[in-house]
């Protein structure tokens, strides 16, 4: 619940249901840090370890978040970093998948590309994807290495200022369990608990349509997914009630403070019904 994010405890019991119930271990291990926030990556990666699990850690919200002062994305045998357009910086679409074992990464390298052999002639072996980001979206994502550390100051510029505002308040904005977690704060989050009743996040959403300001609930969990209702499955209730409770504010880099102040009026505005 500190961290929203993949529990180990769970992760562990479901490991050893599997073993005793199918003889089989997962194929792999996908923790996520959501929202740029750290998992508990290091209980994880242990776990993963013990087991003989390959991790494959979801850094796709979390680049420029660290752990224990080690950057995300660099502690599972792959990772993964989305480049959408909504994400820290941007190469308008697609993403990067970092190792360290150099072969792999030859090897998901000649997979991306068609998995084309070494020939004159077209040959293939084996099937293949086309993966390839082009050259010029790729030198874009090299110019936007440039803006990354900016990028993160402002997001967690954003953070500061939602802190502030919801700080004398009883809705509790997503932050850092400890002083090893390090975010990014992609998306700036807050949960409104159930037991205030009608001041939900359904009218903090409303109010902020008002003034066009846009919110999105927090993801939807995988096993709420019509395309994963049939699907082997181990939960808590965590999160299903941050689904609830949960709210994504506008988190946005080039945010202003125009814009700000406009937020600021309508949260004033919905906390108002609080007192």
């Amino acid at each position: 619940p500190d961290t929203w994010n993949m529990s180990p405890e769970l992760l562990e019991e479901t490991i050893r249901d599997r073993i005793k119930k199918t003889g089989k271990k997962p194929k792999a291990v996908i923790p996520v840090h959501l929202y740029g926030m750290p998992a508990k990556i290091d209980v994880i990666a242990s776990i993963c370890a013990q087991y003989e699990i390959p991790m494959i850690e979801d850094a796709a919200e979390a680049l420029g978040s660290t752990y224990d002062g080690k950057r995300l994305g660099g502690f599972g045998d792959f990772g993964i970093f989305s480049f959408n357009g909504n994400k820290i910086i941007t190469t308008s679409g697609g993403g990067a998948l970092v190792s360290n074992n150099s072969n792999w990464i030859e090897k998901s390298r000649f997979l991306s590309t068609q998995a084309r052999d070494q020939a004159i002639h077209y040959q293939h072996s084996e099937l293949g994807y086309n993966y390839r980001l082009s050259n010029v979206l790729a030198g874009i994502g090299v110019g936007q290495l440039e803006v990354l550390e900016s990028h993160i100051a402002k997001r967690r510029s954003n953070f500061q200022f939602y802190k502030e505002l919801f700080e004398a308040s009883p809705f509790v904005v997503h932050e850092e369990m400890d002083g090893r977690s390090f975010s990014s704060h992609w998306l700036t989050t807050i949960i409104i608990p159930e037991e205030l009743k009608e001041i939900n996040k359904e009218l903090l959403v409303q109010i902020l349509n008002e003034e066009n300001i846009e919110s999105r609930p927090l993801w939807k969990p995988m096993h709420l997914q019509p395309l994963y209702k049939e699907a082997q499955m181990y939960r808590g209730e965590i999160s299903e009630e941050l689904f609830r409770t949960g709210l994504c504010l506008p988190s946005g880099s080039n945010l202003t403070e125009l814009e700000k102040e406009r937020i600021a009026h309508s949260i004033r505005k919905f906390l108002s019904y609080v007192q």
